[in-house]
């Protein structure tokens, strides 16, 4: 079911445009592109009476999580998924900043060794880019795979972690 009352503000931060998304209820989207109006399209086509929100707090808030590995979010989630889906999403939020993971690792992870093509989906399906780390899944042989806000952001995100120095 559709949030009814959501409010997005887009800016930019490290990654290029950002839009962030609230619900009552948390974050219900994070987006990152090269062209912040088309980011608001793709939460439109979605979410058609979303509307913008003047209250920049959460914005600021996640461009400093993107900008800053480690940097603590302090935010409510409220994503949308399937009951699979959010199990994915759990599990990723529990691979510490600087590991990662196959997507056969994750699979397995959640119960679900045979469901690696479903938990894939799963990590394309995210809605929060960066608070739900599906960057940090690779595919079996340690190569980038796909990722829904572009490969260099997902390379990006891998090596500001590792230059961060957060290690699991």
């Amino acid at each position: 079911m559709p949030h009814s009352d959501i409010r997005y503000a887009t800016g930019r931060c490290g990654l290029g445009a950002l839009l962030v998304a609230r619900s009552p209820e948390g974050l219900c989207a994070i987006s990152l592109g090269d062209d912040a109006g088309a980011l608001v399209v793709a939460l439109c086509a979605r979410h058609p009476h979303a509307r913008p929100d003047t209250d920049l707090a959460a914005l600021q808030r996640v461009a400093a999580f993107i900008d800053t590995p480690g940097e603590p979010l302090g935010l409510p989630l409220a994503p949308q998924g399937t009951p699979f889906q959010r199990r994915v999403w759990q599990a990723l939020g529990e691979i510490a900043a600087g590991e990662t993971l196959s997507y056969t690792d994750l699979a397995q992870r959640i119960g679900a060794p045979r469901a690696v093509r479903a938990v894939a989906g799963a990590c394309a399906a995210n809605p929060l880019a960066v608070v739900i780390p599906c960057h940090r899944v690779l595919r079996r042989d340690g190569k980038l795979a796909g990722y829904r806000w572009g490969e260099a952001r997902k390379r990006q995100l891998l090596e500001r972690e590792a230059q961060a120095g957060i290690n699991p």
